[in-house]
């Protein structure tokens, strides 16, 4: 359809070959082929991730870092095998910098709590941005109503972007750290997050960094960009639901107390006195999501086989050429349109509402995401009640594209 954008594809990339490691995608919705279009709420997952599980349960299911017998030291070595390929994937100093949670938002809750607790005290402040998922605003919320500290938000323009001479003019010394998307999950802005890390630095305060839309979209190197903390999901980098990382520097590790007791998370017990354990397992109580975290180890190989900057090359291409066919509809309207951003478009259609304009793109095979996508203060912002939101992930063709486009037609029509 758009011959222009089609020029950029990059040449050596095989989306039809990639689309067989996912079964999911062989499928049909009401009899059309599924065209899955929600990667941004969650990816699918590749054959060599369902392998894995299966593998786990059926020959080694076991608990870790607790049994001498065999099964359990197969476990084990699996499990912290999948650390390490983490590791290494976003460029940690140290394997025990990578702890093992539940997902994105356990891990801002992790940090949420326990920086809370040790740091935060009446008149701080934290900053966080106007275009912040929920689980980036409610958690900090949370402690600073508890701490009787002050939320600071960073503006938005009308593009989507960052008022950045604002951030700067935010950063006093009562900040005690900064809490940023690195991509936003509704407008796809990638945030100049050098830039925030680089002026939030040179106060002495820490950031932390939601990852859980860049991660699959693009290399993270938490060293090059000196990060303090950065939070992921496993399931948006095709990989199992339930797990996810939060990155930390040793020093800030080291520095917070446990976020919750339990087994694992000790050297020694007594009811006098604990001590706890060291790096990673202090902020892992319990028994983890064993299965899952060799999953997503299983699934970062599967990303790193075919190159995360490919990846990345591949989607910009499908961003481009959707923006492209997608500005052919009488009466779209996009939200958000930075000059950089990553993985995903929101749009709505002239008055129609975007749970109706959702509901009839199901009807012909095409899944999208409606609604708030939980960014409410940035639909405030704009003065709208929701948008349909388009996501992009390493299956996704042009053709599915020229299909959503005609079914956005379609659909208008119907509504009109």
């Amino acid at each position: 359809m758009i011959s222009s954008a089609t020029d950029t594809a990059p040449l050596a990339y095989d989306v039809a070959r990639l689309r067989q490691d996912f079964p999911i995608l062989r499928q049909q919705v009401y009899g059309k082929p599924l065209i899955y279009l929600d990667s941004a709420a969650t990816t699918q997952k590749p054959n060599i991730v369902l392998q894995t599980l299966q593998d786990y349960y059926t020959g080694y299911n076991s608990n870790v870092h607790r049994g001498v017998h065999h099964l359990s030291q197969i476990a084990t070595e699996a499990y912290e095998e999948s650390r390490r390929i983490i590791a290494r994937y976003i460029n940690a100093a140290h394997n025990h910098e990578v702890i093992f949670t539940k997902g994105t938002t356990d891990s801002i809750n992790l940090v949420a709590n326990v920086f809370g607790r040790k740091i935060i005290r009446k008149g701080d402040t934290v900053i966080i941005s106007a275009i912040e998922h929920h689980s980036n605003i409610v958690p900090w919320q949370i402690v600073c109503e508890e701490r009787e500290a002050t939320l600071r938000i960073i503006p938005v323009n009308e593009r989507g972007e960052l008022e950045m001479e604002a951030y700067e003019a935010m950063l006093d010394d009562t900040v005690k750290i900064v809490a940023c998307t690195y991509v936003s999950n509704t407008l796809g802005t990638v945030n100049p997050v050098q830039d925030i890390i680089r002026l939030a630095h040179a106060k002495g305060i820490p950031v932390l960094l939601d990852g859980a839309q860049a991660i699959q979209h693009r290399q993270v190197d938490v060293q090059a960009l000196d990060v303090d903390f950065l939070a992921f999901s496993g399931h948006k980098l095709y990989g199992p639901t339930g797990i996810g990382v939060l990155y930390g520097k040793s020093e800030w590790l080291n520095k917070l107390p446990p976020y919750q007791g339990g087994g694992d998370m000790i050297k020694t017990v007594t009811f006098a006195k604990t001590i706890y354990n060291e790096l990673p397992y202090k902020f892992e109580a319990g028994t983890p999501d064993i299965s899952g975290a060799i999953g997503l180890g299983a699934a970062v190989k599967y990303v790193q086989g075919i190159g995360v900057a490919n990846i990345g090359a591949w989607e910009t291409h499908l961003l481009q050429y959707a923006l492209e066919a997608l500005s052919s509809i009488d009466g779209i309207r996009f939200i958000g349109q930075a000059s950089h951003r990553a993985g995903a478009i929101s749009f709505l259609v002239k008055d129609i509402h975007p749970y109706d304009l959702g509901e009839l793109l199901d009807k012909q095979g095409i899944a999208v995401r409606t609604g708030h996508h939980c960014t409410e203060p940035i639909m405030d912002f704009f003065k709208i009640p929701g948008t349909v939101r388009a996501s992009f992930g390493l299956y996704n063709t042009t053709e599915e594209i020229d299909h959503l486009v005609t079914a956005v037609k379609k659909a208008a029509t119907m509504l009109g």
